[in-house]
């Protein structure tokens, strides 16, 4: 689910960025992301709300500091009230926004493959992080994750195993996700529910890493 994603400097990412309260931040923009390759993630702080760079992974390795063997560039959310499962804290306490323009979904079967975006406005998916310590320089480094919802109805032809938390381009609703103070998740629950809450793009693709179009784009529009 969600296995790539892109970001591209465009109105519609500078929009996201406004509401977030980052209209100069420069994230790293890229045509073509996989899991483990270094993202950007906004993310609150006492100092204030922060862009930093993360690995796409949220489980590192302590000794190593690069992607453990557990795979984790996605949460389930049926994992995040887990107690033993990696997601629980970090969804408590280390939430983030991870902006992009596109992403892929395949539909298992090796050869069906689209391109999914939002029309008119960028996205912002619902994630967490973790952080760990380099033992040896004292460096912070970032894991990330993007959380994933029950399948779609609608997406029945696209992917029918999970869908990504797509958060409204509310300035609240934003803000309340990456409250670091928000410990009582229940009050996050209704953003679990999966729903077409903004009209959506989907095109067909071929080799996921060129995101080459092979078909027309039609769009999802949200249920009445």
């Amino acid at each position: 689910m969600c296995g790539r994603f892109n970001l591209h400097d465009n109105p519609y990412l500078r929009l996201l960025l406004e509401y977030l309260g980052l209209p100069d931040a420069q994230p790293m923009f890229r045509d073509d992301i996989p899991p483990c390759e270094k993202i950007s993630i906004v993310r609150e702080t006492q100092a204030g709300r922060r862009l930093d760079a993360a690995v796409w992974w949220l489980f590192l390795d302590p000794a190593t500091l690069k992607p453990g063997r557990y795979t984790s560039f996605n949460s389930r959310w049926d994992k995040l009230n887990t107690t033993s499962a990696i997601a629980y804290r970090p969804y408590r306490e280390t939430r983030c926004i991870i902006p992009a323009s596109a992403f892929i979904e395949g539909l298992g079967d090796g050869k069906t493959y689209h391109s999914i975006a939002l029309q008119g406005q960028a996205i912002a998916f619902g994630g967490i992080y973790k952080e760990y310590v380099n033992q040896q320089t004292g460096e912070i480094i970032r894991g990330a994750s993007i959380i994933t919802l029950p399948p779609l109805p609608e997406w029945q032809d696209i992917h029918t195993k999970g869908s990504p938390l797509l958060l409204p381009l509310d300035s609240a609703v934003l803000h309340q996700w990456m409250d670091p103070q928000l410990t009582d998740v229940a009050q996050l629950a209704p953003l679990l529910h999966p729903r077409i809450a903004m009209p959506q793009v989907v095109t067909p693709i071929g080799k996921v890493s060129a995101w080459n179009e092979i078909g027309e784009a039609k769009i999802l529009q949200p249920a009445p």
